[in-house]
């Protein structure tokens, strides 16, 4: 679905296809980087096999002139209290490409597919100190102030 961003560039905003593997790769591998963590090539191939099949979890790439310059993945969850919700799990943009709208039309494409899973809520995550996305997220969306815990199960 093609989508003119706040800075005018007309995007496609897709459900990742097989001719993205290669720029997914990079944007993925990228984006683990950020977050200081290594994977094996074998996970790289796992999810992969999995965003393309649709196997509970799911990616947009972001493609301006044919090129992917983006890309998220989500996931629908059973809650307790409500209908499912939907967690925006990575949210990724090639730094050539960021400050043009991208990020914001990816969350935005991922939100009408929320809606109409009827999903009850759309949720994501990041780092405290990732100033430069908490810029978009604070214009778009509301901190309620949780904070996450990660117990270690290994």
């Amino acid at each position: 679905m093609a989508e003119k961003t706040n800075k005018s560039i007309m995007l496609d905003i897709a459900p990742l296809r097989a001719e993205d593997r290669k720029r997914w790769d990079v944007l993925a591998r990228s984006y683990k980087a950020f977050y200081e963590t290594e994977l094996p090539d074998s996970t790289y191939d796992e999810i992969w096999n999995r965003l393309l099949i649709g196997d509970r979890i799911f990616g947009f790439g972001a493609h301006l002139h044919g090129n992917l310059i983006g890309i998220t993945h989500y996931v629908f969850q059973p809650t307790v209290w409500k209908e499912d919700v939907c967690y925006l799990q990575d949210l990724f943009v090639d730094e050539t490409a960021r400050g043009h709208g991208v990020a914001r039309a990816l969350i935005e494409r991922v939100a009408q597919t929320a809606r109409e899973q009827k999903a009850s809520a759309l949720y994501w995550q990041t780092r405290q100190d990732n100033f430069t996305a908490r810029a978009l997220y604070d214009k778009i969306a509301h901190h309620k102030g949780f904070i996450r815990y990660d117990y270690t199960l290994e």
